[in-house]
Parts: structure tokens; sequence; C-alpha cells
């Protein structure tokens, strides 16, 4: 049963050939220009608030109807529920209460078939006084909650902080345990670790960027220097599961209307450092396990890899300390962690072994569109 059920889940979310329709693309390498929206304007002097600012654990409550927001995930439309969001900003200082709303999100973690419990929305409500608090300029934030277990949140969580070492054009994360109580009474009180993640809109504010969802846009077409260091980023985190084109777990930033767009990714849950017992690469790839890894940039000339190369090797000791000083991963994980970014380490240190890996999109010419990820391979 556990195996039929795994193959279903990757059918729903991977399998299925999806052609690209060819206008898009045109439209795309015409390079038109990009309106920001209406409200957009660049301060230079804005600042993000506090909460992102340092990587201490935050414990907070979220108290509400909790099977409502449960029971309503499967819908197509979700709806809302207020909550409370308790903290004390220190040991000794009284509890802070925030008015919110709460609603599911996501796709895949959403879906009771696959998480026990979904992604939410936390929205504060005007009534919210922030000013003063950790959540001063916090409008709206994603809480990733546990799938199968909070070990392998911790585990994103630790990917988020390699990315932040990688390019400031990111989202941030902080690590936090919240305790989940029913106020109906009907869902036992559960305390788990969790993911506050930064509004997308406000990283791009953050690197004076817009957002906007421009679909069909080739990897080729985007800002080359960030994508390469995204795409060996995947490599190294043995992530498939990601699209420019369809902005599959990818947004879109730009400087101007007429700039080349930078891509950031999110959501790593599907890799290989990862290693969720529900994640498991699309069957087109050919690959035994998301622990096996796959460049799926485009092709480009071995030199031009040498800058992020050169970036990766920089930052090495930095990388490793996020899996060495974690208090919040196990011996076992850490050690196979570790083995991991060895592994990556070595194939691109060794320049034939580099060639082989990176350059495989130029070696397989075929292109493969599988249900929303594509790239030529």
């Amino acid at each position: 049963m556990h195996t039929a059920k795994k193959t279903l889940v990757a059918i729903f979310v991977f399998v299925g050939i999806v052609l690209l329709p060819v206008d898009s693309f045109a439209q795309a390498k015409k390079g038109k220009a990009v309106k920001p929206p209406k409200s957009y304007v660049i301060d230079p002097n804005y600042l993000p608030g506090p909460l992102f600012n340092t990587d201490s654990i935050i414990e907070i409550k979220l108290t509400g109807n909790l099977k409502a927001i449960y029971n309503d995930r499967d819908a197509k439309e979700v709806g809302e529920h207020p909550m409370l969001l308790e903290f004390k900003p220190t040991e000794t200082s009284k509890v802070t209460a925030l008015p919110i709303m709460v609603r599911a999100r996501g796709h895949f973690r959403r879906m009771k078939s696959n998480c026990d419990m979904p992604p939410l929305w936390l929205d504060f409500t005007k009534e919210a006084k922030l000013k003063g608090t950790l959540f001063e300029k916090q409008n709206k934030l994603k809480l990733v909650t546990p799938c199968q277990g909070d070990n392998y949140v911790v585990r994103e969580f630790l990917i988020y902080k390699i990315y932040n070492l990688i390019s400031p054009q990111c989202m941030r994360a902080r690590l936090v345990k919240v305790s989940f109580e029913d106020s109906m009474g009907k869902v036992k009180p559960q305390t788990q670790y969790s993911i506050l993640i930064e509004d997308d809109t406000k990283a791009a504010k953050r690197n004076y960027t817009f957002l906007k969802d421009v679909m069909m846009i080739r990897m080729e077409n985007v800002n080359s220097a960030e994508f390469t260091k995204l795409a060996v980023f995947q490599y190294l985190i043995g992530n498939t599961d990601w699209s420019v084109p369809y902005l599959h777990n990818i947004k879109l930033a730009y400087k101007d209307s007429t700039a080349t767009p930078i891509a950031i990714p999110y959501d790593f849950d599907h890799s290989g450092m990862v290693d969720a017992p529900y994640a498991m690469p699309p069957e087109q790839l050919e690959l035994s396990s998301v622990r096996q890894r796959r460049y799926r940039g485009y092709c480009q000339p071995m030199d031009t890899f040498k800058p992020t190369f050169d970036l990766f090797n920089k930052i090495k000791d930095d990388i490793y300390k996020i899996y060495t000083d974690c208090p919040y991963i196990d011996d076992k994980y850490r050690k196979s962690a570790i083995k991991y970014l060895d592994d990556f380490y070595k194939v691109i240190n060794t320049p034939k072994t580099a060639g082989r890996e990176f350059g495989y999109p130029c070696v397989n010419r075929e292109r493969i569109n599988i249900g929303g990820y594509e790239n030529q391979n």
C-alpha cells in the first residue's frame, strides 16, 4: 500500500508531458517591458522590520478553530479563519497577543492525502498592534508546517539559510516552535517546529525590485549570473522541483520595467538534502531517488560556471557551519548532510566530473516537459 500511495503521489505531482506554447515563448523572447504594479514605489530608506534579523528560535502559540482549517484545505477556495497569535518577546515580559486571519495554502502539502497539516497563511488584521513588536512591518507571512514530521521542516529551514549566503535575492526564513491549540477542544494540542517565510513582495522591496508573474519566460532570458547561482544551488541540494517558465517554486523580480528578471527560489521539501519520505523525482528524469543530483539549468560553456563555483568554494565553511552548528538536527542526519555536501564539492572541484554533470543539457538536447518542469535536457 505504501508503494502504491507513493506512486499515486508521483503521478499527481510530476507526470504529464506538457507542450509549451510557442507563441508565449516568442513573446518572452521579444523582451517586452514589464509594467510594475501601480502601487510600487522604490524606497531607498526601506527597512524590513526585525523579524528576520536574527536566527534565534521563536516560540509562538496559535489558538483557533483548527478543525475548520484542516477540513477545508481540499476545497478549490479555502476560507479564512480568525486565530490569536501569542508570544513573549522575552522570558520576563508579558504575553503579546495579536489577532490574525489564517487560511490553508500551497498545493501538494495542502492536500490531506499528502500531509498531516497544511501550510498556512498568517494575515495580521488591522486591529493587530504591531508597532514595537517582533512582527512590526509584517502584514502577511507564510508558515511552513510539518507535513510528515517536523524534523523535515528543520532540514528545509537550513536550506533557506544556505541560499541566504549565496544571494541577497532570496526569501529569508526563521525557525519557530509553534503550539497549536484548538479553541473548540476538538483537536489535541500539539507543539511542532515550523518556518516563517518572508513575504515575497517584502523580499523584493528589500532588494529594490518588484515581482511580476510573467509566465513562459525561458531560463536563458533571466539574469544569467543570478540564474547560474540558483541552478548550481538546486543541484547542490538535489532539487528538480522547480521551473522558471511555469513559475513553479520560482518568483521573478524586476529592477525596473525593462530589466532582465531575476529568478528567486523557494520551497525545497522535495530536495535530496531534505529527503522527505514523500519526495521522489519525476520518472522522465530517470533518477533513482531525490538524493541523486541532476543539473536542471540550460546548456552553458563550462567556463561560465567558474565565478559561481568560486563563490561556492568561498562560502564553503559557512555552508558547513549551518549543519555543524545546528542544535535542532540529530547526529545521523548531520553526518548524512555533510557527506552530501562533500559529494557536491568533489564534483565542482573536479573539472572532468563537473563537465559531465553540468554539461548534461548540452549532451542530451531533448526538451523535457514534466507537469510544469521544463528545460533543455
